[in-house]
């Protein structure tokens, strides 16, 4: 926690997020934040891959004065940003242009989004930040109470949030529809980009190359993009996509899909605060996350909610064959049918809920409880007297009109989405240890015991970061006291 942050602070925000806090289809309660603007003005940090949604959604909304990418390619797009003024580091573009920006989107590399999303709310933007919220477990916590103290408006891109479907699924199980729970699955088709031991990457052109290479680096900015990561050389193999199976860099496929495909049952369950996490692998190089991955949290009771389990899945390990056999399948273009690749079920003493794909969303409208007999409820056709399910505007539309004073983002960075990624990233300590024995964790000191002692001061530094190349986090931090 950060400093001025007390137990009894710590303890009373779990307990009242815990009993009931998200009953009403995942809604928290209304906060005023500030009087209307005539026109947000956003800055955009990251405005290639999913940064060209969010950018896109900034412009839909508001006004983009601003632009910050480290490549050239993004950049410098004259059509989609006619006036915005450019930059390769946010630090430039925040000591600028600081008093002409009101909220930013951060659509960073995952090592990233802290270091600038921090920076922004030190300065008293609203933020909306890419998923998963930070690549440090002390960041999320930091970036929950940084938001809480200055009252921004903050949403993480989860926004599955949002639809529906996940909403109603939540209700139920918070409505008792499959009685008490007592084990969570959660599986991804993840990753869909190298992983695992011995997986190279190119740091220099093939014979015959050059040229193209060169071309291509001089457009990135490769300082920037590092950031405040221990530095390496330049590979079009990082940027622009793969950066994610690296440990220095990206969160892997728990910290990819997490966010999405435990979303439900976080908002369902508060699966906030584990006891303990064990994780079972491939094996990793401690460079590239492993190939596949299986990671069981246990959660204490939390105000009426029963302990229960969850028990991640990637790189193509499933839950048990007998709990999804006869689940609904998903159906090809060509009308194949297959079990899957990626979806949460939900196992209660009445039923087991089952919600497949990536978001919760469930465009084939298979989502619905398996009953203990065989039969199998479709969500859609089920029925139940005082179900409260709050409609969203639009993800990214919570995020806006709560900066103009309507409503509260759902995956706010101090009530849910800092929670459920410090949950993620719990196991991606688990993933990196790769202990026999279970890792205890105390989340209200944000202490691991049980690691290994020769890894001991690394699954520190995955706790709380040591930042490199002039960025720290916490001097920003304090700067903003």
């Amino acid at each position: 926690m950060r400093k001025g942050t007390t137990r009894r602070d710590f303890v009373k925000t779990t307990a009242a997020i815990g009993a009931g806090y998200w009953v009403a289809g995942g809604i928290a309660p209304r906060r005023t934040y500030a009087s209307k603007l005539d026109k947000i003005q956003f800055a955009c940090i990251g405005v290639g891959g999913k940064g060209s949604s969010d950018s896109a959604d900034a412009l839909r909304t508001g006004e983009v004065v601003a632009v910050c990418d480290i490549d050239d390619d993004n950049l410098y797009n004259k059509e989609k940003f006619p006036s915005a003024k450019t930059y390769h580091d946010f630090r430039k573009m925040f000591s600028e242009m600081g008093d002409q920006i009101d909220a930013v989107t951060v659509s960073t590399p995952d090592h990233t989004h802290a270091v600038a999303a921090i920076a922004a709310m030190n300065l008293g933007k609203h933020c909306f930040c890419q998923k998963p919220l930070t690549h440090s477990i002390e960041e999320a916590r930091m970036m929950g109470e940084l938001a809480q103290e200055k009252k921004l408006v903050t949403q993480m891109g989860n926004q599955g949030t949002a639809r529906s479907t996940l909403r109603k699924s939540a209700a139920l199980i918070q409505n008792g529809a499959i009685g008490e729970v007592s084990h969570v699955h959660v599986w991804t088709n993840r990753p869909v980009w190298p992983q695992g031991i011995g997986v190279e990457l190119k740091e220099r052109p093939d014979a015959g190359q050059e040229q193209d290479w060169e071309t291509r680096r001089s457009k990135v900015h490769w300082d920037e993009w590092i950031g405040p990561a221990e530095p390496r050389p330049y590979s079009p193999e990082i940027h622009p996509f793969k950066w994610r199976g690296l440990w220095n860099f990206g969160t892997g496929a728990l910290g990819d899909m997490a966010c999405h495909t435990l979303n439900m049952a976080f908002m369902a369950l508060n699966l906030r605060n584990p006891t303990s996490v064990k994780a079972k692998t491939s094996g990793h190089d401690r460079v590239m996350y492993p190939k596949w991955s299986e990671i069981e949290f246990e959660f204490p009771e939390l105000d009426g909610r029963p302990a229960l389990k969850m028990t991640w899945y990637d790189g193509g390990k499933m839950p048990p064959t007998k709990l999804i056999k006869d689940m609904p399948r998903s159906r090809g273009r060509n009308g194949e049918e297959s079990v899957y690749s990626s979806g949460a079920l939900v196992v209660g003493s009445d039923g087991m809920l089952f919600s497949p794909g990536d978001y919760g969303a469930d465009e084939q409208q298979n989502t619905g409880i398996m009953r203990p007999n065989g039969s199998f409820e479709k969500q859609r056709r089920i029925k139940q007297p005082n179900l409260e399910i709050q409609q969203s505007p639009g993800h990214f539309d919570e995020y806006a009109n709560a900066i103009q004073g309507e409503g509260t983002p759902v995956s706010n960075f101090a009530d849910y989405a800092g929670p459920l990624t410090e949950t993620i990233l719990l196991g991606n300590l688990a993933v990196w240890a790769n202990a026999d024995e279970k890792i205890q964790w105390n989340a209200e000191k944000m202490v691991a015991t049980g690691v290994p002692m020769e890894l001991q001061e690394s699954v520190e530094n995955m706790i709380r970061h040591n930042y490199l190349n002039g960025y720290d986090i916490h001097e920003l931090a304090s700067a903003g006291k």
